[in-house]
């Protein structure tokens, strides 16, 4: 909501009512609109003020203020940009962030509104129509940097702008050449792609060529000789002639408090608290790269305004890099970046007053005896066919039981199990695998789990996807594949058996003869689940129907808060757990004191309807690996053209988080995937208290199923295409279809139902959900992480050794059933590889999957026979002989827990 005063300029009346773009500029001492066919389009002479807005999914819209000044403006219309961005967020009620946008620095959220790139013209804007504004169609060399946003910057045109680190453009009147330093990525050249198509479009309308030059090639191409003809003809380019940049250094995180006069007092450095900063001051955070200026809610506009400048005054007499950022936040508005600079930041719940007000409102006039119309929950819609097969096993000791198909919907809170649903695909049955993890389950069934589950996936044709769910944390799509869910307290596993009666804890196991109480929940008759909860009258809570079994009394409790729908799933949930049951059909308020005495008494429980959790907007960010140092970096505004094939990516949804692969990453292994989802969980890079039993996906591009795709406007033929990013970019500007590139290294192809373990048929499902919360968030531990350009997560190590630390589940595992191969085959192996170690010894930590100097030209599959014969019998505990005899599940799970696979 906006709000105007008389202090606001007119131009800004009406800023922000609709989601976009908005961008004014200064021009003759006032602020004027720039229509949206020149957004994009920016003057070095010039300064101005940009306002993206964002509806979320809930809660009011979120405004980004962005004041922008060309190298070229002065210090008049900077200055005046800066206040009216000011008068932008008072306007819109002090609920914005505002950023200071140098040109040639911009931020990646500020490029990201303006993509593939922005290309400042010479001269100042003028809003009078036919004014060229000084655009020239001389010869030009631009400097490209960047992998998802990209920094286009001119250069001197000079044979000495060029390096071999960098991509260039020279731009002509009939022809655009790439130059790609020899040293560059990949993902830089195909966003420079991008710029040259811009380019090519909007300043030749497409009617010039494009040459691609490669660093280095001198011969046969009459394109190259064109290039270095603009630059005199060839000379090497010297290899230190790369510009150094500057070195990123770290500076001490120090506080200051602004006065009223704008005079800043350092009041704290490096450990700093939130309670440190008042309501009524404001403040300025200089950490370095980047500066923050920190505003209470009670400072007024002349006190914000005074700080502003302060901080401006500051860069310039300290002479601050360019490259600073400057960021001014209000109170209850802090980044993620911000808060991770202080050491205690407590979370607090932000209060949704409208929704949160309805819906107890309903409730209340419910309890009253009115007749309410349903609060609609938040739709959820099965993206693929829930129609298909399930196959579900359980782990049990190092072994994977197969479960029946009338018990395989009922799964035990001290055990794990592997599920397998095949559905119905656009061309092909495709396959979803999850590891469900009981809340009570030992350490070493989690670990078999993943293990088991990761096993079936790499046998299985076509790349399926697989997940890793934990009781209580489900995601409403494995729900939605087993359609009716029974959850019993206990376990049958040896290895549940095994841990109660190590520990002396009584067996809880479901048992028709002992007291049970279970919650139903759920949508819909394909959509439902019972819950068995502890016996006792806290369980209980007014919005769900609750099923009470002690011996042979039966009651069924119906909530207050419920709706006919959850009548009906009662109903059906008592005939699927026992169809001989006669029950005692009580509402509460009028229990029998047979009732509360089954529960062990009468206690107080949760009456007030359950408010639903506020749904995150997506996130998207991307790992990169420098010398063994994973960091993750956010992608904004994101399509679907930020998967690039090089790179491995964390969708954020919150409730759930998806691990995209490339396929032309260096990530070749799933269970390595899944470890760098738990470290993204781990670190919580946006503060947002995500727990560690997070659901965790894992796709690999080519592969992507519609519950994933649903986020992006998808592509298909993208999805598809061969060959690097550079290829695919280079085929699309040429006009070429993918199949002119490079073959795919992972064509799609049909799966074999037959690559898992026998097992029957299952029921089919429909396309029904919800979004209730089932239970109590569980707690989350995880490291303080401080932020830079890239936030630094540690390396990856085995994924079942992360997730489950305590007791490693690989010493003195006994042998089970396994798909091993023969003596014979063993015996092969062994020569083979004995011979292969015997010629070529490295150390261990060379061989590692995590090292950060590792060996190349080695097999991957066999990093083990690398090893001497002592360092082979330090690691494994046993001699290379007696490690080929054992079954190659056995190998692997061995090789796993030291880092060699």
């Amino acid at each position: 909501m906006a709000f105007y005063s008389k202090d606001v300029d007119s131009a800004l009346h009406g800023a922000g009512a609709k989601p976009g773009l908005e961008i004014w500029c200064i021009e003759d001492l006032r602020l004027v609109p720039v229509p949206k066919s020149s957004h994009g389009k920016f003057y070095s002479g010039s300064a101005y003020v940009v306002l993206s807005t964002s509806v979320l999914k809930s809660g009011p819209p979120q405004h980004d203020i962005h004041y922008w000044m060309g190298n070229d403006a002065n210090e008049v219309d900077s200055a005046l940009a800066s206040d009216k961005a000011l008068q932008l967020d008072a306007a819109l009620g002090s609920c914005t962030v505002q950023y200071r946008e140098v040109q040639g620095q911009e931020t990646e959220k500020f490029l990201s509104y303006f993509k593939p790139c922005i290309i400042p013209v010479e001269g100042v804007y003028s809003s009078q129509p036919g004014n060229s504004n000084g655009e020239t169609n001389q010869v030009t060399l631009l400097t490209c940097k960047g992998d998802h946003v990209v920094h286009v910057k001119e250069v001197p045109f000079s044979r000495s702008s060029l390096n071999h680190n960098d991509v260039f453009i020279l731009e002509t009147a009939s022809k655009i050449f790439l130059f790609s330093g020899c040293n560059s990525s990949i993902q830089e050249r195909a966003k420079a792609l991008e710029v040259v198509q811009y380019i090519k479009e909007n300043k030749h309308a497409g009617n010039c060529e494009v040459a691609i030059i490669e660093d280095g090639k001198l011969v046969g191409d009459s394109d190259v000789g064109e290039f270095w003809s603009f630059f005199g003809g060839y000379a090497p380019i010297p290899r230190d002639s790369a510009l150094a940049g500057e070195q990123q250094v770290d500076s001490p995180v120090i506080l200051f408090w602004i006065n009223l006069q704008g005079k800043l007092s350092q009041i704290g450095s490096n450990s700093l608290d939130k309670d440190m900063l008042e309501k009524s001051k404001c403040y300025m955070l200089d950490c370095g790269a980047e500066i923050f200026v920190w505003m209470g809610r009670n400072t007024s506009i002349t006190e914000r305004k005074t700080s502003i400048s302060a901080a401006e005054d500051f860069l310039r007499k300290h002479d601050r890099s360019s490259r600073t950022h400057l960021t001014f936040l209000t109170e209850g508005l802090e980044t993620s970046m911000f808060k991770s600079y202080f050491n205690i930041w407590p979370q607090t719940a932000e209060t949704k007053l409208y929704d949160e007000g309805r819906e107890k409102v309903a409730a209340i006039f419910k309890q009253q005896g009115y007749e309410v119309k349903e609060l609609p929950e938040e739709d959820f819609q099965s993206y693929i066919n829930c129609r298909g097969t399930l196959k579900v096993w359980r782990v049990n000791g190092h072994e994977l039981s197969l479960i029946p198909v009338s018990e395989q919907t009922k799964l035990y809170s001290g055990d794990c199990y592997v599920v397998q649903y095949t559905y119905p695909g656009n061309e092909r049955d495709e396959s979803l695998f999850y590891a469900w993890l009981g809340h009570r389950s030992v350490l070493e069934d989690r670990a078999d789990a993943i293990f088991h589950m990761s096993a079936i996936v790499d046998s299985t044709r076509g790349d399926p996807v697989m997940a890793q769910v934990t009781e209580n944390r489900e995601p409403v799509q494995f729900f939605l594949i087993f359609q009716t869910l029974i959850v019993y307290k206990g376990g049958i596993s040896a290895g549940y058996k095994k841990f109660i009666a190590e520990s002396g804890i009584d067996d809880d196991t479901y048992d028709e003869k002992k007291t049970a109480l279970f919650r139903v929940q759920g949508t819909s008759p394909e959509n439902m689940q019972a819950i068995q909860v502890d016996h006792v009258s806290s369980s209980l809570n007014s919005s769900y129907c609750y099923i009470l079994q002690n011996g042979t009394s039966v009651f069924t409790w119906i909530g207050n808060l419920t709706l006919s729908r959850d009548h009906d799933l009662l109903d059906r949930m008592l005939e699927l757990i026992n169809p001989t049951w006669q029950p005692i059909s009580v509402r509460e308020g009028s229990e029998p004191d047979s009732f509360w005495s089954s529960l062990g008494g009468k206690t107080e429980y949760q009456r007030e309807k359950e408010m639903k959790k506020f749904i995150e907007d997506q996130h998207l960010f991307k790992f990169t690996s420098t010398e063994g140092d994973v960091k993750v970096k956010e992608i904004y505004s994101f399509t679907q053209d930020d998967l690039t094939t090089e790179d491995v990516l964390v969708l954020d949804c919150h409730k759930e988080i998806y691990v995209w692969v490339g396929r032309h990453s260096t990530i070749k292994s799933k269970q390595v995937a899944l470890n760098l989802g738990l470290k993204f969980l781990e670190t919580d890079i946006l503060e947002e208290e995500l727990s560690l039993e997070t659901p965790i996906y894992v796709i690999t591009e080519g592969h992507e199923p519609p519950f994933f795709t649903c986020f992006f406007e998808w592509d298909p033929s993208k999805a598809n295409m061969h060959g690097n990013s550079f290829e695919r970019k280079l085929a699309t500007l040429k006009g070429k279809t993918s199949s002119g590139t490079a073959p795919a290294r992972n064509a799609r192809k049909a799966y074999s139902r037959e690559a898992t373990p026998d097992g029957p048929r299952s029921r089919s499902g429909s396309s029904n959900g919800w979004e209730r919360s089932v239970s109590p968030a569980s707690s989350k531990s995880g490291s303080h992480l401080k932020f830079s350009d890239d936030h630094n997560v540690s390396s990856p190590t085995p994924i079942v050794r992360k997730l489950f630390t305590g007791s490693s589940p690989y010493q003195d595992s006994p042998v089970v059933k396994p798909s091993s191969p023969s003596t014979n085959e063993n015996s092969n192996q062994i020569d083979t590889i004995e011979t292969s170690a015997n010629a070529l010894i490295y150390p261990y930590q060379r061989l590692t999957v995590v090292s950060t100097d590792p060996v190349p030209g080695i097999d991957v599959t066999k990093r083990e026979a690398y090893l001497s014969e002592e360092e082979f019998a330090e690691r494994f505990g046993m001699p290379k002989g007696a490690f080929y005899k054992l079954p190659k599940w056995r190998q692997n799970k061995l090789k796993m827990a030291v880092d060699l696979f």
